[in-house]
């Protein structure tokens, strides 16, 4: 069970750092981008990553970002 745990987190942390940098290169940032901890403890197959809180500046670009891909 611990060994099956600690790919969880893993594999949620690896999830965790290509989001962050794909949000990087489009310069969005979520300052309380983090796995969520408390899911780990839960028999689910994948822990929850949090996305957190935002600012407004940072919810503007990310849905910019968005509209152009969907405009793409």
């Amino acid at each position: 069970m611990v060994v099956r745990s600690a790919e969880r987190l893993r594999a949620a942390e690896e999830a965790v750092t290509q989001l962050r940098d794909g949000l990087g290169v489009v310069a969005v940032t979520l300052p309380s981008l983090r796995v969520d901890v408390v899911s780990l403890a839960s028999e689910a197959p994948y822990p929850l990553v949090d996305l957190g809180c935002c600012n407004l500046d940072t919810v503007l670009r990310l849905a910019a970002v968005l509209h152009a891909l969907d405009s793409a």
